[in-house]
């Protein structure tokens, strides 16, 4: 069965949002230095994964 391009698409906008709705809220969390720091690596490791989807989706779009 082959790679369905459009939900990795759909995929890849959500968590493009869940980045930016986590780093929303690590910015909002003023004197929560612990959480704040948790806050930014879980933002960081997304950023991470979305750039690693979007590049599967755009092997993907080639195939």
């Amino acid at each position: 069965m082959p790679i369905d391009q459009n939900a990795l698409s759909s995929l890849s906008a959500s968590l493009d949002d869940l980045t930016a709705r986590i780093g929303d809220v690590a910015r909002a969390a003023e004197g929560e230095d612990d959480a704040l720091i948790e806050l930014l690596e879980v933002e960081r490791q997304l950023q991470t994964a979305g750039r690693r989807l979007e590049k599967i989706v755009r092997r993907v779009g080639r195939v």
